[in-house]
Parts: C-alpha cells; structure tokens; sequence
C-alpha cells in the first residue's frame, strides 16, 4: 500500500489531522475511541486490517480527535465540550469534500458520532456504534474509579500501563505489548491522557437518542471489559429502529479480536450485501511452539541453546513439510496443509528441545489463514493461546485437529475445554500423546520409561488411578483442579508409553511392591 497522506482541516482554531484511504460509493467517517494516532495505527497488523477491510467498499476518512495523535492539543484548563468536539467530525468532512458519509462511532467516539447524526441529518447517510454507550459514568466507569484511571496515567502513562482496562487478551503478547506503549506515548502526554479521561467523563448523550433518524447498526462485544454491554443494549432500545449484534470478546478496541466480524458486519449494514468471501485466507493447520528455560541457566547458555533450537525447528518443518511463518515474541509460528503433518513436527521438535536441554509447550489449530504475509487473525491467536495454556512437553491441539486426523495413526486424549475470549463457547482441546504414534515411521520406537522417570506427585495419580478413583476424586484427595489431575494423567500415559488408565493402572499393580512403590 502506498504511503497514506495526512492533511488538516480547520475547526476553529484548532488542526485537526486527517486521511482519506479507498474510493468507495459512499464516504464513511471513523470516529476513534480513547486516542488514536494516524500514523501508527497502521503499524498494527488487527488495526491496519480492519481499516483495509472498511476502505475496500468505501471512501474511508479518519482523523485524530483533538487532543489526540496529529491534532492540536487542548488546554487542560479549559476542556471543549462534546459539541465542541463533535463540530471537529463536520469540519473534516467539509475539508475531505464530503457532503453526506455513514458514521462510524468506536467506543468514546460513539457519543460523537449519535451527537453528529442528531445535529446534521442530512449529512448522515447511517450510523454504525461500536462498544458504545451514552453516559460515561453509568456504563464505563464510576468517579471513583475514574480517579484511579487518571493516576495511572498521571505515574505510569507510556509504559503501556492501562492495557489491562483495554485489551486484557493482549496483556501476555509482548509485541502488541510494546506496541501500544507507543501507542500510549504517540497518541497523547500524560497530562492529555487525564484531560481526555475528564473531558468522556462529562458524556451524556441520553437526551438526543430519540431524534437520532439515520439507520443505526449497534455492534458490542459481550463480555466487553471496558464498556458494559447494556450500554448498547440501551441504545438498542432509545434509538428509533436501531439493529444489535452482541460478539463473542473481551478486549474492548475495535481493532482486537475477531476484526474480520465486525468488517463483515459493518460492510453488509451499509452496502446491503453480504462481505465477499477473501480468496486471499486459505485453511492452515498452524503450529505454534514456545520454549523455556527450567533449568536456570545463565544468559549465554540460554541464549545459545535457544539461538540452537531455532535453527532446529527450521530444520524439522521443513522436513515436515510445513513453512516457518515468522516468530511473536518467545513464540515461533509454522504452517502445514494439514494438520497430522503439524502434530508429527510437534513430536518431533518436542523431542529436539529434550536433547538440546530446554522445555517445550506447543498449540496446534487448523483454520483460515491470510494467503500471504505470517499468519494474522482469529486463527493465529487462538494456537497462541493454545501454546500459552500448553504445559511442559505438552502439544495441546483443538478438538478439530483429533477428527481432521483420523486414521492417521495419531493419539489423543480429551483435554477438557478452554475458554478463549474470541470464541463463543469454551473451546474442546486434546491432547497429542504416546510417541511411538507421533513420530514418522522411520523412527525407531523409544524404550518405554522407567517408573523412577515419574515425578512424586505423578506417582501419587497413578496409585489413585490404580484404586479405580475418578479425576475428580483424585483433585479432591490431591487438593488439585480437575484439570491439573488431567494433565498429570495426560503426562503419565505419555511418559510411560501407556495408551489409557486401565494400562496405567494395570503398571501402577506391576510395580507396586508389598511396602508400596
């Protein structure tokens, strides 16, 4: 994409910058949320793709509200008013030529966009509200802890602080991470920061909600962590025909999560047509590998011995066919056509990390995936996630891959389900066991493991397992969760080459002598 230039248009005495991205039909105004930055919202890969998407069936204008980003900053002493602001929305369109636009409105940005649609409604072509709401201390966040907000700012502004009470999914992604640190710091000083908090704290715009005659498309995440998802619901029922659609999610920022929804949902509100589906996604099974010192070495040696598995996992994908798609962090990222090819190379690199001395966990997913560039988008978080809840030695994989690989040769055993902020309902996992399954065929089966290989709490499950006692019935004794119990009972099988409880309960009675294990 070329480089997008930025101009300003003049609202009263102040700049406000803005850019112009598409040639749609029809113009359609993005009012961002908090803050915003022109230019590096397109450095992130959920933001640069969501306004991809709008500007693909339309002639997109952006801009920075004041205070924010490019624009001029505000006196902190003398705070505009949400009329004030708002006239910002008509003053951009007046200097992008245009003449009637749809209005996006993104969480503080709603109240701006319902304001604009009540006070032109000949410019207003149609009204979409995302995580919007119409009184901020009723459906943000009460003055006391607002007053908390405005002191994080105040102490800790550009450290990437306030993540949490945005985007809580992201927290343990160290590139978004740092992304929105600068995110933070590019978009507003401390002091803008506090004066932008107070200046959403006076939002009330219940008043004008019945004079509102655009059509309206309302779009809220459920379990939205900022805004709280009756606040739309409200809207739903204050303005005239408005049209609802609670999403799966957490994170509250537009650009997180499953963006691909929301484009969709936003482009058949204002073309009348159902999104085209992207020839450009492909399904994938990714594969998505993390290791960690558990040895405490010391920085050089852990450092080469990473530096070593590196060089390794390019090695085995390519042997397993896959493609290595570019790494997150402590996370290497690879694709395969299929995924009992994905759950080999797990195997494989599981075994690889053993010998070069590290601890490995991996997730593995089958989804659509961008044809080009690394993998982006709900697919590529939920094997994150994946990897992330992985434990020592692990390969948790969703439930999809067991029945895409069936007949395969592969084992598996339930791993319960796990809940993920995207998804609707909490996600069934497996998990891959027995290697003797997973390795290619050319590789001579491992020794079975010696009883001494089991740790002391892994021996007290298998002599639990072996007086016929239920997982549950184990975590209760053990004062374990259900799902630990089921990890260890997953490690055991693994470990001990076993293919089920009864064999581990039947190894359990072999090895057991008169005085016990």
């Amino acid at each position: 994409m070329r480089p997008i230039e930025t101009r300003y248009a003049r609202s009263g005495d102040v700049r406000i910058a803005y850019q112009v991205v598409g040639q749609g039909s029809f113009d359609l105004v993005f009012v961002p949320g908090f803050i915003s930055n022109l230019d590096l919202q397109w450095e992130d890969e959920g933001y640069s793709r969501l306004l991809k998407r709008l500007s693909a069936f339309s002639r997109l204008i952006l801009f920075d509200k004041r205070g924010t980003g490019l624009s001029d900053r505000v006196d902190s002493r003398h705070l505009p008013s949400l009329e004030t602001r708002m006239d910002d929305v008509r003053a951009v369109m007046d200097a992008a030529g245009s003449g009637r636009a749809a209005i996006l409105g993104a969480s503080e940005g709603a109240p701006m966009a319902m304001l604009f649609a009540a006070t032109y409604p000949e410019r207003t072509r149609s009204l979409v509200l995302y995580g919007g709401y119409a009184n901020f201390h009723r459906w943000v966040m009460p003055p006391e802890r607002l007053e908390a907000f405005i002191a994080t700012t105040e102490t800790a502004w550009g450290t990437g602080a306030t993540l949490p009470n945005f985007a809580p999914g992201r927290v343990d992604d160290p590139h978004f991470s740092q992304w929105w640190a600068r995110f933070e710091r590019l978009s507003a000083s401390p002091t803008a920061a506090a004066a932008l908090a107070r200046m959403n704290a006076g939002v009330d715009v219940r008043g004008i909600l019945s004079t509102i005659s655009a059509p309206t498309l309302l779009i809220h995440r459920r379990n939205d962590v900022r805004v709280d998802p009756d606040a739309s619901r409200f809207l739903a029922r204050k303005i005239p025909g408005a049209r609802l659609v609670e999403i799966a999610g957490r994170d509250h920022p537009v650009w997180t999560g499953d963006v691909d929804r929301v484009a969709d949902l936003i482009e058949e509100f204002l073309t009348g047509e159902p999104a085209v589906a992207d020839t450009e996604r492909v399904l994938a099974a990714l594969l998505v590998t993390r290791i960690y010192d558990t040895a405490k070495l010391g920085d050089r040696m852990w450092s080469e011995r990473s530096q070593r598995f590196q060089e390794t996992w390019r090695l085995l994908v390519g042997r397993h066919g896959g493609r290595t798609a570019g790494t997150h962090g402590e996370l290497m990222v690879s694709r395969f056509d299929g995924p009992a090819r994905a759950v080999r190379c797990a195997a494989a690199l599981r075994e690889a990390a053993q010998q070069i001395g590290v601890a490995s966990a991996q997730g593995a997913h089958v989804g659509e995936i961008e044809l080009r560039g690394q993998p982006v988008g709900l697919t590529a978080r939920v094997t994150m996630q994946l990897a992330s809840h992985a434990g020592r030695g692990d390969i948790l994989a969703s439930r999809l891959v067991a029945d895409l690989t069936v007949g395969s040769g592969l084992h598996f055993t339930e791993a319960g389900r796990i809940s993920l902020d995207e998804l609707d309902e909490p996600l069934p996992v497996v998990q891959a066991t027995s290697e003797q399954h997973l390795e290619p065929a050319c590789r001579p089966k491992a020794r079975p493991a010696e009883p001494a290989t089991l740790t002391a709490r892994e021996s007290e499950v298998v002599n639990l397992i072996a007086d016929g006692k239920s997982n549950a019935a184990i975590a209760a004794e053990l004062s374990l969760s259900e799902h630990t119990v089921k990890r260890h009972v997953a490690n055991i099988l693994l470990k001990l080459d076993l293919p089920s409880r009864a064999a581990a309960a039947a190894f359990s009675a072999r090895h057991t002598g008169p005085d016990g294990p």
